[in-house]
């Protein structure tokens, strides 16, 4: 069984997922082969809060160039958590408004 932090990799702090808190939607980086279920408990447990839908978008690897080297940007899976109007929010992002 996985754990909620092999689950929930990071938060994406951008300005457009910022624009989103006042609908009450988080982003955040998962593993690739993490389900909605699980992602949704893993963000239960581990902010304290009541989920009402998730989600997922899988990233696909980007070409970049450094100078003379090529190579690509990691495939990942963002997902976008909406809580319940009833919900408290989750104070990691409240701080960075």
């Amino acid at each position: 069984m996985k754990s909620v932090q092999d689950i929930i990799v990071k938060p994406i702090i951008t300005e457009n997922s910022m624009a989103m808190i006042a609908d009450k939607k988080y982003v955040f980086e998962v593993a690739s082969d993490a389900t909605k279920p699980e992602i949704a408990k893993a963000v239960e447990e581990m902010f304290k809060v009541d989920v009402k839908c998730v989600n997922t978008i899988n990233m696909k690897k980007k070409p970049k160039r450094m100078g003379y080297n090529a190579g690509y940007t990691k495939a990942w899976k963002k997902a976008i958590v909406t809580l319940k109007a009833d919900s408290k929010t989750i104070e990691f992002f409240d701080g960075m408004m």
